[in-house]
């Protein structure tokens, strides 16, 4: 099920609206437990969907497409950050009557997830980051300087060939080859929306919360990829480090996006951390 509801846009724009985009599965009542699913810079729900048969097995899933991506279209502003989307997750929510749910967020996702866990401690159970971070390190910057520099000088087909290289282990991408040709093939034509997607990468470079870590009290799990070309593991250790209820646990294979490429081995990490709090609830 799916469909489209009226958010307010943010603190600093308040005067503004947007459609976001949502689609809810599984479980239908509003008491089940809940899980919301954030996805990464590209914003879209369809990220989400190698989860989907698993998660909705005891759970409503929520997922949605980040506003200024893929359904929920809009022109982002100047300065837009994390707290923007945090604040138009939480208006999205609140419209929907989600009182309180578990929360699964992915590199940028996992960011909206840590400014949640700030502004609406009450609304989060649990968290859940993917390759996510709370401040920027030379590393990462430098690949999204390399993305920004594609994008100056109009070479969309090299930025999606590179997005590749940073999502996927090298074995993976070549098992795959055919069916990331289509895939490139298929979103060239359908390139976002460029003033977004750099107004988005200016956001998660900006973000830094390190300071605040320990007022996190939320149940955390961080999930890191040994071989994620994109973000050094580390950063999610320096999470679980500073959180008082974090856990780290790091996975030996899967790159950045391990969700898509071993699907199975992610859906029972997160799955059987999650029964672990219901246990102890």
């Amino acid at each position: 099920m799916h469909s489209d509801t009226p958010a307010s846009y943010g603190p600093k724009n308040s005067e503004m609206r947007n459609t976001m985009h949502y689609e809810i599965h599984g479980l239908t009542s509003p008491n089940a437990p809940t899980i919301v699913l954030s996805s990464g810079l590209g914003g879209a729900a369809k990220f989400w969907q190698p989860q989907l048969a698993d998660f909705t097995q005891d759970y409503r899933v929520i997922t949605y497409d980040q506003y200024g991506t893929n359904k929920s279209v809009g022109e982002l502003p100047a300065n837009y950050s994390i707290s923007d989307m945090a604040d138009e997750l939480a208006a999205l929510l609140k419209k929907l009557e989600v009182q309180v749910c578990h929360f699964v967020g992915h590199a940028l996702g996992g960011l909206v997830g840590l400014q949640l866990s700030l502004s609406k401690p009450d609304l989060l159970q649990s968290l859940v980051l993917v390759n996510a971070w709370s401040s920027p390190n030379p590393h990462t910057l430098r690949c999204f300087d390399i993305r920004k520099a594609l994008l100056a000088a109009n070479r969309k087909d090299m930025y999606l060939q590179l997005q590749a290289l940073l999502l996927y282990p090298p074995d993976w991408i070549a098992a795959n080859a055919r069916h990331l040709e289509e895939e490139e093939a298929h979103l060239l034509n359908h390139f976002p929306n460029v003033d977004n997607l750099l107004a988005r990468i200016a956001a998660l470079s900006a973000f830094d919360i390190d300071g605040e870590l320990p007022e996190i009290k939320t149940p955390t799990l961080a999930v890191a990829n040994k071989d994620d070309t994109l973000v050094p593991w580390q950063r999610s250790q320096t999470l679980a480090d500073a959180m008082p209820n974090a856990v780290l646990s790091v996975m030996e294979y899967g790159g950045h996006a391990s969700s898509i490429t071993v699907p199975s081995a992610f859906n029972k990490l997160v799955l059987e951390y999650l029964q672990r709090l219901r246990q102890r609830a």
